[in-house]
């Protein structure tokens, strides 16, 4: 995000390996088709590192009321630069430019985040996780997905359904769009058919059309349990 581009740790997000078979997939050979691996967890120290940072802020925050249900919006917007790796929704996409941020630049994660964050009521994913604490430097942002997802349920909350929306002039995100929302589902321990994702061009108009930018925006409903 813009003025939040500083957040989150490790968890099971997923790499591919950029493609050397340009014809269709089915007439590539497997060893030129992308492979998926999971990348590390963070270890215990880290996420209880991560809870005692930025317990007192969420303490601080009033409770939210018992209503029947909350809506969330998130945004986010990272600058593009070569290369750095392109992270959405917590899995490297093959692109020669990637997300400039403290953190891994997650643009999907971070605005999830901050749509949960926002529908209880609570500060945002920057004022949380501040880019000025060098412990999220490179940080992977499942850390603060969890973390969102805790408060939720601490608040009483579960996940209604979720709209998402990405947007960036290349690549195509068609390959990956259902390994980015099974990702996406499995951190917020959501059934696949409450999450929803899109993806569209801007059209080559300004930063986003130019590939210089990518964006999300995402939408939350939160029912009471």
């Amino acid at each position: 995000m813009a003025t939040a581009s500083s957040l989150f740790l490790g968890s099971s997000p997923i790499s591919t390996a950029p493609r050397t078979c340009t014809g269709p997939a089915a007439s590539c050979p497997p060893s030129a088709r992308p492979s998926l691996r999971l990348r590390q967890r963070p270890s215990p120290a880290v996420a209880a590192a991560v809870q005692a940072e930025h317990q007192p802020a969420v303490a601080a925050a009033p409770k939210p009321p018992a209503l029947p249900f909350r809506v969330g919006h998130g945004f986010d917007l990272h600058r593009l630069e070569p290369n750095l790796p392109l992270i959405i929704g917590g899995i490297n996409i093959p692109h020669d430019r990637g997300c400039e941020a403290h953190s891994d630049g997650d643009v999907l994660l971070h605005c999830v985040v901050d749509a949960i964050l926002g529908a209880l009521g609570l500060p945002d994913i920057g004022q949380i996780f501040p880019d000025s604490d060098p412990r999220w430097k490179g940080a992977d942002s499942s850390v603060f997905m969890r973390e969102a997802v805790k408060l939720m349920h601490e608040a009483g909350y579960e996940l209604g359904n979720l709209d998402a929306t990405l947007i960036l002039q290349k690549p195509k995100l068609s390959p990956f769009k259902e390994t980015i929302r099974s990702n996406l589902c499995d951190l917020l321990g959501a059934d696949p058919s409450v999450v929803n994702l899109k993806a569209k061009t801007h059209e080559k108009v300004d930063s986003l059309g130019e590939n210089r930018s990518i964006a999300a925006h995402t939408v939350v409903l939160l029912m009471r349990k």
